[in-house]
């Protein structure tokens, strides 16, 4: 489905992405691990239009994708959830997840979606008058990954979503991406916590230095000596 090819992404004269290349297939968890600073926030911000790759290609379904705005590729179904949630803060919790839709051409179904997005999150559904501001870490997590479910997205990419959360409400948040997963929308995921990344994806990239250094099935990675060691202690 989500086809990323030879990809070279520059910061001025910094290198930051050597030739990445990943591929996430209808229905699949692909996760990317690595060190802080290794490429995986940039390359999901290429994927997204954010950067532009000076070499290199991403198709979705075959069409290039790479050289469409941010908006246009939300439009295609490829939507981000970016590291930090960058919720609207003033704005209400239904404000905040109808503002996910607004790059739909249809909004006959909205009240359904949204009813979805609801009963995947009770939490919202409780807040739903709430300024975004004022909701815990996890709530606003959650609310960031309802808005992107606004948009339809056929492949979901997720940009840190344990980050600063207690233990618990990590368990919350990856049961629904298995969850979202489950229902037919492909994920790629990058994720400090390694092991549980792992153990909820199919397969797995590890990026170092703006490059990927081994690929696999997530089970073959979780027993390989060198991932072992590296990431997961």
């Amino acid at each position: 489905m989500l086809e990323v090819q030879d990809i070279h992404v520059y910061y001025g004269n910094i290198h930051a992405l050597k030739g990445v290349s990943l591929s996430v297939g209808p229905g699949e968890i692909v996760t990317l691990i690595g060190a802080n600073g290794a490429g995986k926030s940039t390359t999901l911000m290429t994927i997204s239009g954010i950067r532009r790759p000076r070499r290199g290609t991403i198709t979705l379904d075959g069409k290039r994708i790479d050289t469409e705005s941010p908006e246009a590729i939300v439009r295609l179904g490829v939507v981000q959830v970016p590291e930090g949630r960058r919720i609207f803060p003033h704005l209400t919790v239904r404000e905040n997840l109808r503002i996910g839709a607004f790059a739909r051409d249809d909004r006959d179904d909205y009240e359904a979606d949204l009813r979805r997005v609801m009963e995947l999150f009770p939490r919202l559904k409780e807040r739903e008058n709430q300024l975004g501001g004022t909701l815990s870490g996890g709530e606003q997590q959650m609310l960031a990954i309802g808005r992107a479910l606004m948009a339809r997205p056929r492949v979901l990419l997720l940009d840190e979503p344990s980050l600063g959360l207690a233990p618990i409400i990590v368990d919350q948040i990856f049961e629904i991406i298995r969850e979202i997963n489950q229902s037919g929308t492909a994920v790629l995921l990058v994720e400090q916590n390694a092991l549980a990344a792992l153990k909820l994806s199919h397969r797995g990239y590890v990026i170092e230095t703006g490059s990927v250094r081994l690929s696999g099935p997530s089970d073959e990675l979780l027993t390989n000596p060198e991932v072992r060691r590296a990431y997961l202690g």
